[in-house]
């Protein structure tokens, strides 16, 4: 699965930035995407995950600022982000699991994109 991210860039305190991730299954073997996310940081912290559902879980830090949506038949996610503070500045990945019948599922990541808050 091939995982690639768009929309970082530095933003001033309080403003906004969109990141989109698109996963592509490279292989006939994967059934499906099924949960899809963004983390941040050399830790890869949670930020906002959906699953395959539907189904949304947040970080506390970005609940009522950052809203996570999903197009399931482009296999893409998307993250708003609005009221950007300072400690949001972070790298930030896209999480893919493929599911694949028969087998356990697979996580694959993106490379990184930078987000960067001016205060």
């Amino acid at each position: 699965v091939e995982v690639v991210e768009s929309g970082g860039g530095l933003v001033q305190s309080g403003g906004s930035l969109r990141l989109s991730c698109t996963a592509s299954p490279t292989s006939s073997s994967v059934f499906s995407i099924g949960t899809m996310g963004w983390y941040r940081g050399s830790q890869r912290d949670l930020v906002a995950v959906v699953t395959g559902g539907g189904a949304t879980n947040y970080a506390d830090s970005v609940k009522g600022r950052f809203t996570i949506s999903r197009d399931s038949a482009k296999n893409t996610v998307h993250l708003q982000m609005n009221n950007l503070k300072a400690e949001d500045t972070a790298v930030y990945y896209c999480l893919a699991v493929a599911i694949r019948v028969g087998r356990p599922t697979s996580n694959y990541w993106g490379q990184g994109t930078q987000v960067t808050v001016s205060s």
